[in-house]
């Protein structure tokens, strides 16, 4: 279980033991929000992506969608999310757990700006009822990531 991937992930950073699990369902942002009676806009939602035939995730804040333009600007192709029965697949988590922890390797993790306003966030833990508090520089370090970049709607 996916789950069971990202604690174990998170003990070489020892920090396993902050995973939360819920009984109710926080596959998506609003449900998140409401498991954590946090702002919806503090969740970081890891949205999957194909880019010139590879898997990437961008993490982004639960507030913000994508910017066709600008994400074809950076990644000089439009955007095509990859397709929802071939994530787990691919990422290596299903939809509603996917972050960018204990992924499968060869996926580049990319942070959107948009999350750079918060002192911490919520990211998924691999299930559909789970999150994690980190700092934007936890965040960084457990995410193996690769730039920082500007892809969503102001």
């Amino acid at each position: 279980m996916s789950i069971e991937k990202v604690k174990n992930y998170f003990k070489d950073f020892g920090i396993e033991d902050r995973i939360r699990e819920f009984e109710t369902s926080s596959a998506t942002v609003e449900l998140a929000a409401a498991a954590l009676n946090c702002q919806p806009e503090r969740i970081a939602k890891s949205l999957s992506f194909i880019v010139k035939d590879k898997p990437v995730i961008i993490v982004t804040a639960g507030d913000v969608k994508i910017d066709n333009k600008k994400f074809k600007e950076f990644f000089a192709t439009k955007a095509k999310m990859i397709d929802k029965d071939r994530v787990e697949e691919l990422i290596g988590h299903e939809v509603g757990g996917v972050c960018p922890f204990a992924i499968n390797e060869g996926v580049e993790v990319y942070l959107d700006k948009s999350l750079k306003r918060f002192v911490t966030v919520f990211p998924a833990c691999g299930s559909s009822n789970s999150a994690i508090e980190l700092s934007i520089e936890e965040l960084e370090k457990c995410s193996n990531y690769k730039a920082w970049l500007d892809v969503c709607k102001n």
